[in-house]
């Protein structure tokens, strides 16, 4: 294996030194590489030497993101699973597509005409998919709506997804992550219990009761009766509880012992009925009553407009859905994508926009069937996302994009994102802007980064079926950091040596912004 990576390198030196010689009109000396990318090329293949990696699959590409130069290449145009990766391929269709101003809009509207405070006929609740409407939000339409004198409304609540499709899961996306805020259903109508704006989910808090063996007290945030709460949790000397929420229902089990106050984020079972039920228990509260029930609908062309909300622009949302690496942003704005082009807020549209986007930019050879990356089925070749990552930097939206890439080392959440623990006081820290991805197996870190000449460079490391350590810090950080040391003409002296093995009990399977409350 060792063997066989020698020789992909020296290939690659090889197309180095043509480029060279091409460039240079020719001579021994000019095709020769500097000897800095010599000394890269060799620390790179020492940190690809790593045991576990024996058993798996790695590739890597390095180049200048100012003239397209290859550096170094392992298995370059080899498809990879790229898991988060995915994101960096859908946030950028979608700001291409839908422009960095682009809003969600979510509309309350009748059809019915008023006779003094009723309002004779039904009210709609119509969404487009805004992922930001917190319980305070509807609060505020709900508001909106008294506001105008009305006080009962003797029709029916109408809530309109139409928006988008009734699809709420992708295809491939596993059975067991269906419980948890990360693996949310899709819905033009939805809602988000806090400023993450985690789509489709509630936070189920359990604490301990009023002494030991008592019941513990379960809270949910926001507050709904969308959901029923199975208690069987009890206060104890340690906490150690499980929640989760029954397949196909909303019904949520509380189990284990709780010493101190814990959360989970629970994705709910149909986020269109939880948002109108955030709706009308806002509408109620504000003194509107509504005779009928709530069901679903399309809004009539001739409904009159009441009261409406218009999310952040999409430059500002750029940075919780990419710093946090939040997939249900992925999915609604790859939904929103396929409305903007073709009329059709469904996967298939907006992947099939995306990529037309991706192969435009360099990816003839990619698989799209989500826009998160939670689809194994995913598939990238990592020469040709760095060759992706250098078109965008044409792009006349790419600095605002490129900012809301998570930052090595920045300890600010908003700004390191799911780097934010990672190449703290190295050279690679506020430096390299980069996208994480995890899955079981799976772990992907691709982006920019500045070496200590000044000189741009992209990157790609993607790596698939490793049974076990992690990539993250002994690969990808490990890669990053000499990246940012890499000089053209001048060999580093590597002051500490380079990792080959994870850190004793690493395990990062998961995007560490997946694991609530996120503090990796």
């Amino acid at each position: 294996m060792r063997r066989h990576r020698k020789v992909i390198t020296l290939l690659s030196a090889a197309a180095l030194a043509a480029t060279l010689t091409q460039a240079t009109g020719g001579g021994a000396n000019a095709a020769d590489p500097a000897p800095g990318v010599t000394d890269l090329v060799q620390d790179l293949d020492q940190i690809l030497s790593a045991p576990f990696l024996g058993v798996a699959r790695a590739g890597v590409v390095v180049r200048s993101a100012a003239t397209g130069e290859q550096l170094y290449a392992q298995d370059a145009g080899k498809v990879f699973a790229p898991a988060s990766n995915t994101k960096l391929l859908t946030s950028a269709a979608a700001v291409d597509g839908l422009g960095l101003d682009y809003r969600f809009t979510t509309t309350v509207l009748s059809s019915g005409r008023r006779a003094g405070s009723a309002l004779a006929g039904d009210l709609y609740l119509k969404g487009t998919g805004d992922p930001t409407l917190l319980a305070a939000d509807y609060d505020a339409l709900a508001a909106k709506v008294a506001a105008t004198g009305v006080k009962l409304v003797t029709g029916k609540l109408v809530a309109d997804d139409t928006w988008f499709d009734d699809v709420r899961l992708g295809t491939d996306w596993a059975q067991d992550d269906e419980p948890y805020y990360y693996s949310a259903q899709i819905s033009a109508l939805t809602a988000s219990p806090d400023t993450d704006y985690d789509a489709g989910s509630i936070i189920v808090s359990v604490a301990p009761g009023s002494a030991q063996g008592s019941t513990a007290k379960v809270s949910t945030t926001p507050p709904t009766d969308h959901v029923t709460i199975e208690n069987h949790a009890t206060t104890g000397a340690a906490t150690d509880v499980t929640v989760t929420r029954v397949h196909g229902t909303n019904r949520i089990v509380v189990t284990g012992t709780v010493a101190s106050t814990y959360q989970e984020w629970i994705a709910v079972d149909d986020p269109t009925g939880y948002a109108a039920s955030l709706f009308r228990a806002a509408l109620a509260k504000h003194g509107v009553g509504v005779l009928g029930k709530t069901v679903r609908g399309t809004t009539p062309g001739t409904a009159a407009s009441v009261a409406g909300r218009e999310s952040m622009p999409l430059r500002e949302l750029l940075v919780p859905f990419m710093k946090l690496s939040n997939n249900m942003h992925a999915e609604i704005l790859v939904k929103a994508l396929g409305r903007k082009v073709s009329g059709q807020g469904t996967w298939d549209a907006g992947l099939a926009a995306a990529t037309a986007f991706a192969k435009a930019n360099g990816m003839a050879n990619v698989r799209l069937r989500d826009g998160s990356g939670l689809s194994r089925v995913d598939a990238v070749a990592p020469g040709e996302l760095t060759a992706f990552l250098i078109a965008l930097r044409a792009k006349p939206w790419y600095q605002t994009w490129y900012q809301a890439l998570p930052i090595a080392g920045n300890s600010d959440r908003f700004t390191g994102g799911t780097l934010r623990s990672r190449m703290a006081g190295t050279p690679a820290a506020n430096n390299v802007h980069a996208k994480t991805g995890s899955l079981t197996s799976v772990s992907g870190l691709s982006g920019y980064v500045t070496s200590a000449d000044g000189e741009p460079l992209v990157f790609s490391i993607l790596s698939n079926q490793y049974l076990s350590g992690s990539p993250k810090s002994t690969v990808e950080d490990a890669i990053a950091v000499r990246l940012a040391r890499f000089k053209r003409d001048t060999p580093v002296n590597m002051a500490v040596p380079l990792r080959t093995a994870p850190d004793a009990g690493e395990d990062l399977g998961l995007e560490c912004s997946w694991v609530k409350p996120a503090q990796c």
